[in-house]
């Protein structure tokens, strides 16, 4: 068994992506999923906050704890926002889960969420007593201490170990969260009970050589039970298909839906269809998590960002590249120049690659996925772009016949104009 988990964090760039929709009492129960509206305003709406961007450290079961904050761009005090927290994979990182946007959720959120990635004790997600429940209640109860959360919209999202641990809260903390996605997860940190209904969207490969397609259902069929749903066996694509099927189960309880994703894969966070650009889990996991409602957006949006030297704000931006191609090889130097008025810290830049492009290795930002949709995150030395700034950093990748260069460049959510 030891072996098996120490395969949990294959070397494909991958994150687990906890998101939480709960009340501020993290132990109470008073958040009722069949609410659409956020039930009480958490006790940082309304405060100036004191938490940035960045990494955070807290207190949990007697020792230190870290954990990765990112806010959105526009973040005022006075909307109540989703709450997202992303869990990595053995041997994998908080860390990684930011590089990847939250397993491509912050992109789709906009400026709706503010996500959080734990980091897990000796890079995994054991919950030896309950540790990792009580770690993810410690950091909820902090940052809604500080900032504005809507309790209605919670919710949780990991790959493998990440998986498991996001099926250990919808288990301990039915009352927090609001709906819960594992990718390729297995029972792993324990389940204390599945009886209590949570929104449920399990996704798998058919071809999981890790973690078996079995314990991915046997997570499902846990809450298909919980939720009141008519059971059944949906089908799942054929090996060699290249593609996946997702299925909403019937008959489930109003407000607590059972969704199924089977794909023609092995024992990845973020696969992609034949033929596809992109994977199609954030859009999937997103549409099901937003489907609950979120809170009005202020009718006075801010004028600016909140300050902090380390806030991801969306920027103006300009983008030129260049490509060396030969064979089925080629590299690619990608220069941003900042347009807008103020300094953009701790930047990512999303691309799509052509059809058949995989990225080998890069220099000057790290990358993930290899092919589709990639975002490109800072290095630890070139992480702010004054305005008039420019940041250059590129990849060499393997092609199929498509050696062109990538394109729909956005600078942390803003699109960039060519040139």
């Amino acid at each position: 068994m030891a072996q098996r988990r120490a395969l949990l964090g294959p070397a494909v760039t991958a994150v687990a992506l906890l998101i939480a929709a709960g009340t501020a009492i993290l132990t109470g129960g008073t958040a009722s999923a069949e609410q659409g509206t956020a039930l009480a305003a958490t006790a940082g709406c309304g405060r100036t906050p004191a938490l940035r961007d960045g990494t955070h450290t807290i207190q949990s079961g007697g020792r230190a704890r870290t954990y990765q904050l990112r806010l959105p761009g526009n973040y005022t005090s006075s909307r109540p926002y989703r709450l997202v927290v992303g869990l990595h994979w053995l041997n994998g990182s908080s860390n990684d889960v930011v590089a990847n946007g939250f397993y491509g959720l912050q992109q789709r959120a906009g400026d709706s969420a503010i996500f959080i990635a734990p980091q897990g004790l000796d890079a995994g997600w054991a919950n030896t007593g309950g540790r990792d429940v009580t770690l993810v209640d410690d950091i909820l109860r902090a940052v809604e201490n500080d900032l504005c959360v809507d309790t209605s919209q919670r919710f949780a999202l990991g790959f493998s170990y990440g998986g498991a641990m996001s099926y250990a809260l919808a288990c301990a903390r039915p009352d927090v969260f609001r709906a819960v996605a594992p990718i390729a997860g297995a029972n792993l940190s324990g389940c204390s009970s599945a009886s209590q209904p949570v929104a449920y969207f399990g996704i798998h490969g058919i071809r999981d050589s890790v973690l078996n397609i079995s314990m991915g259902r046997s997570l499902r069929d846990s809450f298909v039970r919980a939720n009141g749903c008519t059971a059944q066996n949906p089908p799942e694509p054929a090996q060699g298909s290249g593609t996946h099927l997702t299925t909403a189960y019937a008959g489930c309880r109003a407000g607590y839906p059972v969704q199924w994703a089977a794909f023609d894969g092995d024992h990845v966070p973020l696969p992609v269809d034949r033929n596809a650009a992109s994977s199609w889990v954030s859009g999937e996991v997103w549409q099901f998590f937003s489907q609950f409602g979120g809170s009005t957006p202020p009718s006075s949006p801010p004028s600016s960002p909140p300050p902090g030297p380390s806030s991801p704000a969306a920027a103006a931006c300009r983008v030129a590249s260049t490509v060396n191609a030969w064979n089925n090889g080629l590299t690619t130097n990608i220069t941003v120049t900042n347009t807008g008025g103020s300094t953009v810290s701790n930047w990512t830049v999303a691309f799509i690659l052509p059809t058949g492009q995989t990225i080998t290795n890069g220099w000057n930002a790290t990358y993930t996925p290899a092919s589709g949709r990639v975002t490109a995150t800072n290095a630890g030395y070139n992480a702010t772009l004054a305005p008039g700034a420019s940041v250059s950093f590129g990849f060499q990748a393997t092609h199929t016949g498509d050696s062109g260069p990538p394109t729909g460049y956005a600078l942390n959510g803003s699109a960039c104009t060519a040139g």
